[in-house]
C-alpha cells in the first residue's frame, strides 16, 4: 500500500463499513431472494396454456330454475355488457359465438371408431395465442383448425377409451389424427363434410373453438345466421387479476367465473406479497447506500487537510481518491458476493418442494444479473460523491 493511502486510511472506521456491509447485504438478499422465488414459483398457479392467459376470465350465469322455466335469459344483453366494460378491471372483453346447427364427430383408430355429437364456439382472433398460419380458415376450405380442452383428451383416454377397448391417445397423436366433421342444419337440408385438425389444447377454454370467420360463415350456411343471439358466456381481459372487486361483482350479479378462480386469486396475492418484500428490500439497500455514503463523508472530512497537502505535493487526484475507492467498491461488492451466496443457499432449499408442487423454475442467472446492477447503481452513486469531495479539498 502507498504512503498515500495509508495516511489516509488510518481514521477509517471498521464497525461504519461492516454495518454498510451487513445492511447492503439484507437489502440485497431480500430483493434477490424475493424476485427468484416469485420467477421461480409463479408457474404453480400461472398454467401453462399458451392459448390464453390468466388474465383473462370466462364469465357465464348460473344455471337456475328460472332459466330452465324460460323466466329469464342464461345470455348477457346489451345493458349487462355495457355495465361489465364500466368495471375497473375489465379491460377488453368479448362474448362466445356458438354454433346454431348440428354437428357431429367420428374417429377412426386402430381399425375402431368412435363417433358423437359436437358443439362449436368462437372468440376474436386477439384473445387467442396462435400463429396466424395455423389459426385461419377460408371459405371452400373443407379443413377447420380446432382448440379443445385437455381435460375432452383425459376424459376420452381415462375414460371412454378404457370401457370401448379403444387406444389411448397423446396429445401429438391426437393432433396428427383428422376429425371427421359432419356439419348439418336443424331442418337437415343441408349437410356437409369437413375434416377437423386440432391445433392445440387449452387448460383454462373449457370448450371447442374454430376461427371466428369459420363460425360466422358456417352459422349463415347451416344455421340462422341472420339472427343475432345474446353471449351465454364472455371472456374479460382483467387489469387485475385476483381482484376483490371481481369475485364481489359477480356475487353480486349471481354470475360465476368458469375454471378455478384460485388460481388467478393466489397469483394476485404472490404478487402482493413479493411486491412488499421487494419494496422492503429496496428501503433496506437505499438505507445502507446513505450509510455509506455518510461514512465515506465524514472519512474524508476528517482527511481533508491530509488531502489537501498530498495533492499540493503534486499526488494527482485519482491517486488520493482511490483509498476511498477501494472502500467503496470492495465493500460494496462484498455485500453482492454475500446476497449471491444467500441465493443459492436460499433456492437449493425451496426449489424441490416446489418442483414437487409442478412449478418450473425460471433461469438462475438473471435476478443475480439485477443484484449487480443495484450493486454498480450503489458503487457509482458512491463513487461520484468520491470525486465531489475530493474536488472540494483541491479548491480548499
Amino acid at each position: 500500500m502507498q504512503l498515500s493511502s495509508k495516511l489516509l486510511c488510518k481514521n477509517i472506521s471498521t464497525a461504519r463499513i461492516i454495518v454498510f456491509l451487513l445492511s447492503n447485504f439484507l437489502g440485497l438478499a431480500i430483493v434477490m431472494g424475493g424476485l427468484q422465488f416469485y420467477l421461480d414459483a409463479k408457474s404453480i398457479w400461472e398454467e401453462d396454456d399458451s392459448f390464453i392467459s390468466t388474465d383473462y376470465l370466462v364469465v357465464n350465469k348460473k344455471v337456475t330454475s328460472e332459466n330452465i322455466l324460460g323466466q329469464s335469459s342464461v345470455g348477457f344483453n346489451e345493458e349487462e355488457i355495457s355495465e361489465l366494460k364500466k368495471q375497473n378491471w375489465v379491460g377488453d372483453l368479448s362474448g362466445f359465438e356458438t354454433a346454431d346447427y348440428h354437428i357431429n364427430a367420428s374417429l377412426e383408430t386402430a381399425g375402431k371408431g368412435v363417433s358423437t355429437a359436437m358443439f362449436f364456439e368462437a372468440i376474436p382472433d386477439e384473445f387467442i395465442d396462435v400463429p396466424s398460419s395455423q389459426w385461419q380458415w377460408k371459405e371452400g376450405s373443407r379443413e377447420i383448425p380446432l382448440i379443445i380442452s385437455k381435460d375432452y383428451l383425459t376424459l376420452y383416454n381415462f375414460g371412454f377409451a378404457s370401457s370401448a377397448g379403444l387406444p389411448k391417445l397423446s396429445e401429438g397423436l391426437m393432433s396428427g389424427i383428422p376429425l371427421r366433421l359432419s356439419l348439418s342444419s336443424e331442418d337437415g337440408s343441408r349437410c356437409e363434410e369437413f375434416y377437423g385438425r386440432i391445433v392445440g389444447y387449452s387448460n383454462r377454454l373449457n370448450t371447442i373453438l374454430v376461427p371466428l370467420e369459420f363460425m360466422r360463415w358456417s352459422n349463415v350456411a347451416f344455421g340462422i345466421g341472420e339472427v343475432k343471439k345474446e353471449p351465454s358466456r364472455m371472456i374479460v381481459k382483467t387489469t387485475s387479476p385476483g381482484d376483490v372487486a371481481i369475485e364481489q361483482y359477480m356475487n353480486d350479479h349471481d354470475w360465476e367465473i368458469a375454471g378455478d378462480k384460485r388460481n388467478a386469486a393466489a397469483s394476485f396475492m404472490l404478487k402482493v406479497v413479493v411486491g412488499i418484500v421487494l419494496a422492503i428490500g429496496v428501503v433496506i439497500t437505499v438505507l445502507s447506500f446513505f450509510i455509506l455514503l455518510l461514512s465515506i463523508s465524514l472519512l474524508m472530512e476528517k482527511n481533508r487537510g491530509k488531502m489537501h497537502s498530498l495533492l499540493m505535493l503534486g499526488y494527482r487526484l485519482k491517486a488520493v481518491e482511490m483509498p476511498f475507492r477501494m472502500i467503496v467498491v470492495c465493500a460494496s461488492l462484498g455485500a453482492w458476493v454475500l446476497a449471491l451466496a444467500s441465493l443459492i443457499l436460499m433456492r437449493g432449499a425451496y426449489l424441490t418442494q416446489i418442483e414437487g408442487l409442478g412449478a418450473e423454475p425460471a433461469q438462475a442467472w438473471l435476478v443475480p444479473l439485477v443484484g449487480l446492477g443495484l450493486t454498480l447503481l450503489v458503487i457509482g452513486c458512491n463513487l461520484l460523491a468520491v470525486k465531489k469531495r475530493a474536488f472540494a479539498a483541491y479548491y480548499k
